[in-house]
């Protein structure tokens, strides 16, 4: 086999949470790759950046791997996590390469399913190629403090996709200067959507799935001051319902959900592309990396052509508050400890190939957000679209939320709580509440002999 098993202990924030990890490694040194035809085939969720991925690699690719095939499958982004674990429990994957959320990374490392690539990115990679923060949040397990990168940890994958939310807004309709502050936002909002009858003031994710209401309540709570938990304590309940996480609850569920449009409880990533397109919202919050639609003709109603869209659509930073925090997203590349021999070898080829400075430069340009400092401020990347400089302008301001093996669970609890507290089900102070206390309780029960550890 090309891997090699080994088991190591690793602690999360403090010297009190040691937590077995049993991680098979990568070489160090890329194995002899196969002259046979072979697909190497990733998984991923279905949308844009998906099929960009597929038709780069195959075109890209191929000049230095002819007999390689590169095969992105997809699922709905609901069922993403559970494509990838119901496989990894069963130890066995049809795919080569995991494009794992950050959050997602501790529960693959601790159940050893994914290999460990420390060796491997020590001997191919720059590492000083890359904002420390995004190294870490898309391979380092365990995480160390936001924001930074510990070298003497342990790497499980490679950037593959950066992102953040960008703010979206009508030029035409709320003029050229994008809202400064959260609280300017909405009240901008506000006036628009009563000026443009038919015309909702926001939208913003609020589904109870994927990570949706959960990043959006998030967001809020990082700009008005809020923290998610106090990671070295392991204490959610008193951190995350504080005053400042209070504040942030009845911002979004009183003064946010009020300007949304009716029956967008529910809404997502295709459904507020959709309003914007279609010219029913004043400002909107979305994923960078989904945005490209929103300048194709084909799909939108403001405009003929692209340059008629962008006299009409801008694209900035998210408004600051108390603080001017940003949520993480993207993805990483992990090379499945399920796959054959001569695949995981494959697989690291393609990751160290992927990670050059041309090919990173290629992506950008060819639709990825790229996570090499050098890619990221190119004219490949930021010329490539308009809201490529929001993306460089964010990744200095990024949050990312728990990384840790109990992310999957935590997430739910929080998706369904903020998304009833959305749709009227619960009241704002008691959905925060519950939030807190399922969480701490997953937390502590988790910290338990035999409960996984953090």
């Amino acid at each position: 086999m090309l891997l090699m098993g080994t088991t190591l202990t690793a602690c999360s924030g403090s010297e009190d949470d040691a937590a077995q990890v049993s991680a098979p490694k990568a070489p160090a040194t890329i194995p002899e790759l196969t002259g046979d035809p072979l697909t190497l085939s990733f998984v991923w969720f279905e949308w844009p950046p998906a099929q960009a991925l597929e038709k780069f690699a195959n075109e890209e690719y191929k000049k230095v791997r002819p007999n390689a095939t590169i095969k992105v499958n997809t699922v709905p982004n609901a069922n993403w996590h559970d494509a990838m674990f119901t496989q990894f429990a069963a130890r066995k994957t049809d795919f080569d390469i995991a494009i794992l959320d950050s959050q997602h990374i501790g529960e693959a490392v601790t159940n050893g399913n994914i290999l460990d690539l420390t060796d491997f990115v020590k001997n191919n990679i720059d590492v000083n190629a890359y904002d420390p923060y995004l190294l870490a949040a898309y391979g380092q397990f365990p995480q160390a403090e936001t924001g930074k990168r510990d070298e003497n940890a342990s790497l499980y994958g490679l950037p593959l996709l950066g992102d953040t939310w960008t703010m979206i807004y009508r030029k035409d309709l709320i003029g050229d200067q994008a809202p400064q502050t959260w609280d300017e936002m909405i009240s901008v909002a506000e006036k628009c959507q009563t000026d443009n009858p038919g015309v909702s003031g926001l939208a913003f994710h609020q589904a109870n799935g994927s990570d949706a209401a959960a990043v959006t309540y998030n967001t809020v709570n990082g700009v008005y001051g809020g923290n998610l938990w106090d990671a070295k304590a392991k204490k959610i309940e008193g951190v995350l319902n504080d005053a400042a996480g209070q504040e942030a609850m009845d911002v979004l569920v009183n003064k946010m959900k009020p300007l949304t449009a009716k029956g967008s409880g529910n809404w997502f990533i295709d459904e507020v592309n959709a309003a914007v397109a279609q010219g029913k919202a004043c400002i909107a919050f979305n994923w960078i990396a989904a945005s490209g639609g929103l300048l194709d003709p084909k799909q939108s109603t403001l405009g003929k052509t692209r340059e008629e869209i962008l006299g009409k659509l801008g694209f900035a930073t998210l408004p600051k508050q108390k603080t001017d925090l940003v949520p993480l997203g993207g993805m990483g590349m992990h090379v499945s400890a399920y796959s054959s021999a001569a695949n995981q070898a494959e697989a690291l080829n393609f990751m160290k190939w992927f990670e050059q400075a041309d090919i990173q430069k290629k992506w950008a340009a060819a639709g990825g957000v790229p996570s090499r400092t050098d890619a990221i401020q190119s004219p490949e990347f930021l010329d490539a679209g308009p809201f490529n400089k929001v993306y460089a302008d964010s990744v200095p301001r990024m949050r990312d939320m728990w990384n840790v093996p109990q992310y999957a669970r935590l997430v739910d609890i929080e998706n369904t709580n903020v998304n009833a507290a959305l749709n009227g089900a619960k009241k704002p102070g008691d959905a925060l509440n519950d939030i807190a206390r399922e969480q701490q309780a997953v937390l502590d029960s988790s910290g338990k002999k035999g409960g996984g550890g953090l």
